[in-house]
Formats: C-alpha cells, structure tokens, sequence
C-alpha cells in the first residue's frame, strides 16, 4: 500500500522525460548501481538496486580523470539523500534507491524553483534549517569549479583552451561573489561583504535568489549532464546551456593567454543579445598586434559588435560591450545595448541608465576632438577612455559614469595600459573581409588616412584569415 503511494510521485516524475531520456537515465543508474551490486544481492531483489556516495565516486574516477570535483559529487550525493520518499525514512539510509534518483532528476532538471529548492539547500548544507552566507558562497564557488572542469573534461569549451585563458581560480571566486550579491532579505535589504558571510539566509530567501538568478539553475544542469552524463546529448538541450560559452575563434596556435578567463567568458557572453552569444573572435591583441593606436583601429573598425577588454598596471582588469561596428568619427556612436564591465577584482557589468546616449567614441588624427577610444561618460571624463597617444588612459565616476552607473573601473582615474585585447562577437559583417567594397572609410578622408598609416594591417589581414577561419574543434 505504501509502494503505491510512492509509485504515483514516482510515476508523475517520470513521466516529465520523454522515452528515450527515461532509457537514458535509467543506464546511468544501473552503471551506477552496478558497481554496489553487493547491496541489491544481499537482499536479493534485483528491483531494488540502490546507489551509494562510494559508487557515485568510483563512477567519477573510473574515467580516468575525474569528470566533477569530489565536493560536488558529495553534494550531488546530499541533494539526492534528501529527496523524502513517502512513507519511509530516507535520512538514516546511506543507500539512494531508483525512485530518489529519479526525482532528483526531474527536480532540478525539469522544475521549478519550489521543486529545486529542498535539493538546492541540502546541496548547501546537509542539515536542515536556514544557511550561512559563507556556506552559500562555498556552494556556489563548487558549482562554478565543476562548471569549468566539467566542460574542460567533456571537450566542450568550444575552442577555449584553459591554457589560453588567465587561470579560473580567481574567476571562479569573482563570479561566485557575483551571484551571491543577488541574495536579498525578506525585507528587500542585500547584505555585502563580511556581513554577507554571516548572514543567515532562510529557504524563502534561496528559493527567491535562485529563481531570480538564472545561472544558478543553468550551472546546475550543466553539471549533471556533463558530470553525471545524463541527458547529456538530447535534443532538449536547452538554449542556455548550448551558448553558454561561445565559440572562439583566432586564439589557436598563437600562444596567447587572453585576458579572460573560462568564468567571466559565461558571464559576459550572457549580457550580450542572445543572437551574437555563439562566437567570438580575436580581433585585436596587444601582445600579438604591437602597442599601437593606428593598429588597433586598423583591425576594429567596421567588424560588428565587439567586447574591448583591458588590464592596467595595477593587474584591474575591465572592458567593455560595442553594440556596433567602431567608425572612426567625431561623434558618440552605439546604442543603449553597450555596457561596462568588470572582470578583475571584482566581476560585474554596468548596462545604460538612460542618462545620455554617450554609448562609444572613436576617433583619430583631428584637431578639434579629443582623439582616442571612450566608452560612457563624456569628452575628458569617460567612464573608460584609451588615449590615441597609447599606452594611457583613464576611468572617471564621481561617483558613477552618467552613462553606465559604473565606477572607476581602474585601480587609479588615470592609468598605464598594460594589454588589451578586442573581441568580433557574433558573425563579422559581410563587409567585414571584403577589400574594395565602398565603405563608411572611402568616405570619410580621417579615416582613409589611419588605414593608409595602418597600412600593414591591411596586408597582413589575408596572413590572419586561415588562422581565424580555422575550426577551432578540439
């Protein structure tokens, strides 16, 4: 009678996943299973196999390298050890029998953020009650962890190579800081910092945060089906999870370590409008390119949408989104799709307030106009300026840029430029490869001039074509 109870959840469980996922998840299980056969013997019920941690972690390094971290499988093993079956107490059992497994799955695969909830706070803490800011961060630093790994392990960080990108270390904590400061109170209040840490947050107040922060969910279900590999190549792959990094172009064979890593790649990429989040292109680097105004204007101008990312002396590392093409000319350009960002110490983006339409500037060579690269702000004070004489620049908010509501981005107003990089995102306009098409260039003498004093990158874009066209699959 008990069984029948438990089978009606079970069965409305499984039936949130089509056929061929059930089969799916039911051969994870029984690998799974498998390798604690002892247990399901000794009863002698083939039916009533069950999973313990000990088979979850030798499913993990029976592939060699481990395809999530340990903390994560024990949380993984902790969300599955909560789910209540009906009728039977299932805290004092160490084993996970099929229907918790299930339930599991389809809870924070296929649920909302009421159903996820439970799993997600036993995942934080295996005893009940409200949470510590501090265990929250823990948690959330694990997740992003095996998010990075796991990708770097299944070949899906589409061409990015951990190599080629700064070390995620501090990536992982920056972005975990990031999702934590969406945690707000019952009373609306954020708590920051120290007080963060030691703030007690109760189930509401999770359930809230992860339904208002999307990656939380995102992260979750990558880790699953790439770690538990579950689900993993099914057409229902949602949207989010197949542009959650984008496809990089450019980088390959160049020996270069940009300057992002695998955390703030995802996060940015998710700030930009969904049909330019599939790929990015190394347009400009100063490492490669040389340190020259002319040049990095020779190799930016009329490529689309770009992400220009910078790091000064003092190690701060910032940028900016482009909405559109960068024209050499006199006048602010863009619209209000542009943002400032923060990558390093702290990793957060400055979208538009509305205040002015001072999106982004770029201009060369005149008298009359201040000549450099600016971004938010206004002429003499943008909240990120790269100077025409390069190598300076400056990032000025008393308090916050009027465009962006950014601060000062750099670690002083005015700083020494120690590398940067420009990044194409999307697909580069038609226009972008064709030599003689007429373009806003022919028309504007300033601007025919810089590429005439660029002239070498001119040439030397048909050396770089077969770099970056190269498909960059591992």
């Amino acid at each position: 009678k008990m069984g029948n109870a438990e089978s009606n959840a079970y069965r409305n469980h499984l039936s949130r996943f089509l056929p061929e996922e059930q089969s799916d998840i039911d051969g994870v299980f029984d690998t799974l299973s498998g390798s604690s056969g002892s247990a399901g013997a000794k009863n002698g019920k083939a039916t009533k196999k069950t999973v313990t941690l000990a088979a979850l972690q030798a499913r993990q390094s029976a592939h060699m390298r481990e395809p999530l971290p340990e903390q994560m499988t024990v949380r993984l093993y902790n969300g599955m050890k909560s789910i209540d079956l009906a009728g039977k107490s299932s805290g004092l059992s160490e084993q996970i029998a099929k229907e918790q497994f299930v339930i599991f799955m389809s809870n924070l695969l296929k649920g909302n953020a009421d159903e996820k909830i439970t799993i997600i706070m036993r995942m934080i803490s295996k005893t009940e009650g409200p949470v510590k800011g501090k265990q929250i961060q823990e948690f959330t630093e694990d997740l992003v962890t095996s998010v990075v790994h796991v990708l770097s392990y299944r070949k899906e960080l589409k061409g990015w190579r951990l190599e080629n990108t700064r070390d995620s270390a501090s990536g992982v904590k920056a972005l975990a800081s990031q999702l934590l400061s969406e945690l707000k109170l019952a009373d609306g209040t954020k708590p920051v910092g120290p007080q963060l840490m030691e703030t007690n947050f109760d189930q509401g107040v999770i359930e809230d945060w992860v339904y208002r922060v999307p990656q939380i969910s995102i992260f979750l279900s990558v880790v699953i089906r790439q770690g538990l590999h579950v689900l993993h190549s099914l057409p229902d792959q949602t949207k989010d999870i197949l542009n959650l990094v984008p496809a990089c172009k450019g980088i390959k064979g160049r020996g270069l370590v940009s300057l992002f890593d695998i955390p703030s790649i995802i996060y940015i990429n998710s700030h930009l409008p969904a049909e330019l989040q599939h790929k990015w292109q190394l347009l400009f680097s100063s490492r490669l390119h040389g340190e020259s105004f002319s040049q990095l204007c020779g190799h930016i101008v009329n490529k689309g949408p770009c992400i220009v990312i910078l790091k000064d002396l003092d190690g701060y590392i910032f940028g900016g989104f482009a909405s559109h093409s960068w024209e050499v000319k006199p006048q602010f350009q863009g619209d209000n799709r542009c943002f400032l960002f923060s990558v390093f110490p702290s990793l957060a983006v400055y979208t538009y307030t509305g205040y002015n339409d001072h999106y982004m500037y770029l201009n060369h060579g005149q008298q009359t106009m201040p000549n450099g690269l600016g971004m938010g702000g206004q002429h003499g004070y943008f909240g990120l300026w790269i100077d025409s004489n390069y190598g300076k620049g400056h990032s000025k908010a008393k308090p916050r840029c009027t465009t962006y509501n950014s601060p000062q981005l750099s670690a002083k107003e005015d700083f020494i430029l120690d590398a940067m990089e420009v990044w194409a995102v999307g697909d580069l306009p038609e226009s972008a490869g064709t030599k003689g098409k007429k373009s806003i260039l022919d028309v504007d003498p300033e601007a025919q001039a810089l590429l005439e004093m660029a002239g070498k990158s001119r040439q030397s874009e048909g050396l770089r074509e077969p770099v970056e066209e190269e498909e960059d699959d591992d």
